[in-house]
């Protein structure tokens, strides 16, 4: 039996064009597309699939969410894994060509069964992130990853934005419209892949596929391994918990409160994204420079509390944009928490911790969708005595409050 190498620095890699660094961008990129295309219409296919009330869909698009984010939570070391056995191009056309017949499933589910079905093949397919990602550190020096990362970052932005826009407009033509578009978009990306993607990973730099390292669980022994580490882990995963409130009921909750069309949906959701990424691409370093992390990385918590508890009392479409400018400094918090927790690990460390801060920010989104979507649900269906579509708001800037809190009880303890 052959065996392969487990590591050999010195084998080459394949020649890489410009073209197929390219297209890992391009589909990070229309990756996000996708996604954000279907999100303004969701809540209207899951209310026509399943005859079912504005209140019902929520709870329905919150497990949806979940089983999403449990698919990805699975499956993404499992890729990442066989793409080391199997290489980069083989796994990454396949997640390409999956998601494409995933939004077809969609367009075409007769019941929400179908639809709970293609959520999950879009988590198992979504692990593409992470091929790309091994891609470009295959193709490109250690010092220029950075900056390669980085286009990464900025055409997973752009792509949020434009994504929900797109789906939004072309939600008025219908539920179904948007995925269609997104199939097509997956399509011929694959075909373009097929033509022009290369293989990055040399024969000889391929290892055996090992089960237990593919273990997503596994990732969390980081956590327990370095000292400081595991405090700061539990701020930044109340903190994903808490802001999972906006995948859970944001559409839901615009529906129901101000009226919303798919249109508009997507409008907002363009400006979320717009303001998050502009505040992360520009300024992030230079506020760093003049706050210090843990400064600015309360001062990105305090906003996150505030806006959140804020969307909970507006009561006008032009408060809530007003509100969105305080998103902002929220996105501070991820990077400057990540920045934090790099610098409690030795450097050979530092992939393990990725994959550990990736395992639960999944985990706490996966809850944190479906707790909020029950929220929302329960006090906005139609036999309450009191009905309310904000108080899952309420109970998100409550538990921001308690992340401020243990926030301050480290930052105290790092300077005693």
């Amino acid at each position: 039996m052959s065996q392969i190498a487990d590591t050999t620095a010195d084998a080459p890699s394949p020649p890489v064009s410009r073209h197929a660094v390219t297209f890992v961008l391009i589909t990070v990129f229309l990756d996000m597309v996708g996604f954000g295309l279907i999100m303004p219409v969701l809540p209207k296919l899951i209310e026509g699939v399943g005859h079912v009330t504005i209140d019902r869909a929520a709870i329905i698009g919150g497990w949806m969410f979940a089983a999403f984010s449990l698919a990805q939570f699975f499956f993404a070391p499992l890729m990442g894994n066989l793409s080391d056995r199997y290489g980069r191009r083989p796994l990454l056309l396949l997640a390409i060509f999956g998601l494409g017949m995933d939004f077809i499933l969609m367009a075409l589910a007769p019941t929400l069964g179908w639809l709970f079905a293609g959520r999950i093949i879009a988590g198992v397919c979504g692990a593409s992130w992470i091929i790309a990602s091994a891609y470009i550190a295959d193709v490109t020096a250690p010092d220029d990853r950075a900056r390669a990362f980085g286009y990464m970052g900025a055409a997973f932005g752009v792509g949020f934005v434009i994504g929900p826009a797109i789906g939004g407009l072309l939600g008025e033509l219908g539920p179904r419209v948007p995925f269609w578009v997104a199939a097509g978009i997956s399509l011929v990306n694959f075909a373009y892949g097929w033509f022009v993607l290369p293989e990055s990973l040399a024969p000889g730099n391929r290892r055996r596929f090992e089960l237990a390292r593919a273990n997503p669980f596994g990732a969390f022994r980081v956590f327990a391994t370095y000292r400081g580490v595991l405090p700061m882990v539990l701020v930044l995963g109340l903190y994903f918990f808490a802001t999972s409130v906006y995948p859970a009921i944001w559409t839901f909750w615009g529906i129901a409160k101000f009226g919303w069309s798919e249109a508009m949906v997507g409008v907002t959701l363009a400006v979320f994204g717009l303001v998050a990424g502009a505040f992360q691409g520009f300024l992030t370093g230079p506020a760093t420079e003049r706050f210090g992390e843990w400064r600015l990385a309360l001062i990105g918590l305090v906003c996150s509390m505030l806006v959140v508890l804020g969307y909970g009392f507006v009561w006008s479409v032009v408060g809530v944009f007003a509100l969105m400018l305080l998103h902002g400094p929220e996105g501070f918090v991820h990077p400057l928490l990540t920045a934090i927790l790099t610098k409690r690990v030795p450097e050979d460390a530092q992939g393990e911790l990725q994959g550990g801060i990736s395992a639960v920010t999944n985990v706490a989104m996966l809850f944190g969708t479906v707790f909020f979507a029950f929220i929302f649900g329960h006090f906005w269906a139609e036999d309450r005595a009191w009905r309310s579509t904000d108080v899952a708001f309420w109970v998100a800037a409550g538990f921001l409050l308690v992340t401020i809190g243990l926030f301050l009880a480290l930052k105290r303890h790092e300077k005693a």
